[in-house]
């Protein structure tokens, strides 16, 4: 039973202090909380991939690079990581876009849930290498995007449809 119990130990050395508890906890947290306020958003306007969705892809991003990061990888192996979460994710939104049903095979949708999960990966990455603010600051962006360009497209065109009406 010792031995076991010493096995047991060992493997969860990697957590040496409370020091690098907190780090870890305020990495993985934050990801996810970033995650969830994009994943919130898509969520409210009835999107397909939401809260969970969003939350999993910044978390998974962020222990991606938190745990090699941990074991002491170097930048190159960093960025190897990097790549591979940029092409996974990639493929991941693209199971999101759907093209048009037969009639309008030229109508696409899903293309901003994607970039989302995109970026939300991103903000994810960002945060698993303790770069917080710059996750704080991106997720802040990113939510202004979500939230204001439908709003300015929307005012554009109807601008654009009234001007058409008067000259036509």
């Amino acid at each position: 039973m010792e031995t076991i119990w010493h096995a047991i130990q060992i493997e969860f050395a990697d957590v040496t202090d409370a020091h690098e508890v907190t780090r870890i906890l305020i990495r993985l947290l934050m990801a996810s909380l970033l995650g969830a306020v994009l994943g919130f958003e898509r969520e409210h306007r009835g999107k397909s991939a939401g809260v969970r969705t969003h939350m999993l892809v910044s978390l998974g991003a962020a222990l991606f690079v938190l745990a090699p990061s941990m074991a002491g990888a170097d930048e190159q192996a960093l960025s190897r990581v990097i790549q591979g979460i940029v092409a996974g994710i990639g493929f991941l939104g693209a199971g999101t876009i759907l093209k048009g049903n037969g009639r309008d095979t030229s109508h696409v949708k899903g293309l901003t849930t994607a970039a989302g999960l995109w970026m939300t990966a991103a903000i994810g990455t960002a945060a698993g290498m303790g770069r917080e603010a710059t996750a704080l600051i991106s997720t802040v962006l990113a939510l202004l995007v979500l939230g204001t360009m439908p709003l300015l497209v929307e005012k554009a065109e109807g601008k654009h449809e009234e001007k058409q009406k008067e000259e036509g």
